[in-house]
């Protein structure tokens, strides 16, 4: 379990999986095994000697003075997914959530950066046969834009399942908020729009007694993508798009301390952005 310290502000990584040695080309265009063993700062932590990626799915808890927010919700147990890695699985995600300390129903705001299949899984559980909202106390914040793309388009059919028993159900409860890609939670953590990934991707940021924290979403889904913020994935709406917020991301907070948090970044998950030459790297 990995803790951060932001201000006032408390940031927990719960794990739902990690997979090492992983070959990067089949997530990120242009991330072959040469390519990425040319990056030598990723090793050892997120690349080996080989040049395959080690990743991971997780959520962040957020606690505040005020709110506990839990970031996006990673692939969630026991669902049709018709990919076999992600197939009705069988995580340790809420014992892990369990035994850092929290319990579901104090979470009182659930943020979805965006609406893919493996960042709203844990918005539901399965209880008795039905997808009841593995958070019942909690407000479900989903960008206006990215629900309505997701609710009403047709092409891709996993992702109108996922939105069938991962989306549908909370928003049936009355549990969901659509806000805007800017909307301020509360005094220390509000959104900020990052599209490209998808059509109204957000990232987090925390702010408290001086001290900054992004939280990216998959604005970003390897820190390799700071030595190359043009390999994007297959999976995003606007390539272009994603590129240019990568780039405008990494300028804003490069050699400031502002602590950068990945959603898919194996351990030690978070740095700070340096610039190196035209690009960037991550310090751990």
């Amino acid at each position: 379990m990995l803790k951060w310290r932001i201000g006032d502000v408390t940031i927990t990584k719960i794990v739902e999986s990690e997979e090492a040695a992983m070959d990067g080309a089949g997530l990120l265009i242009g991330a072959s095994p040469e390519a990425v063993r040319k990056i030598d700062w990723l090793r050892p932590r997120f690349a080996n000697d080989e040049g395959h990626i080690n990743f991971s799915m997780h959520a962040f808890v957020v606690e505040t003075p005020t709110k506990r927010i839990v970031v996006d919700t990673c692939v969630g147990d026991d669902k049709e997914r018709g990919i076999p890695a992600f197939d009705k699985m069988k995580t340790p995600f809420l014992k892990n959530f369990t035994e850092a300390g929290f319990v579901r129903e104090a979470i009182d705001v659930v943020v979805c950066t965006h609406l893919h299949i493996d960042h709203v899984g844990w918005n539901t559980m399965l209880v008795d046969g039905r997808w009841t909202p593995t958070f019942p106390r909690a407000r479900f914040l989903m960008d206006e834009a990215e629900f309505e793309h997701w609710r009403t388009q047709e092409v891709d059919p996993i992702h109108r399942i996922v939105f069938s028993d991962s989306v549908a159900p909370v928003w049936d409860a009355g549990l969901v908020d659509l806000v805007r890609s800017d909307h301020q939670i509360c005094d220390e953590v509000r959104l900020v729009p990052t599209p490209g990934h998808t059509l109204g991707h957000v990232s987090v940021h925390v702010v408290s007694k001086g001290e900054e924290a992004l939280i990216t979403g998959d604005m970003v889904h390897h820190p390799c993508q700071l030595a190359h913020p043009e390999w994007g994935t297959a999976f995003d709406y606007d390539q272009a798009q994603g590129e240019r917020t990568r780039r405008d991301v990494f300028a804003r907070i490069a050699d400031r301390p502002v602590l950068l948090l990945g959603t898919h970044f194996y351990t030690p998950t978070g740095g700070r952005v340096v610039r190196d030459g035209e690009v960037f790297r991550l310090v751990t």
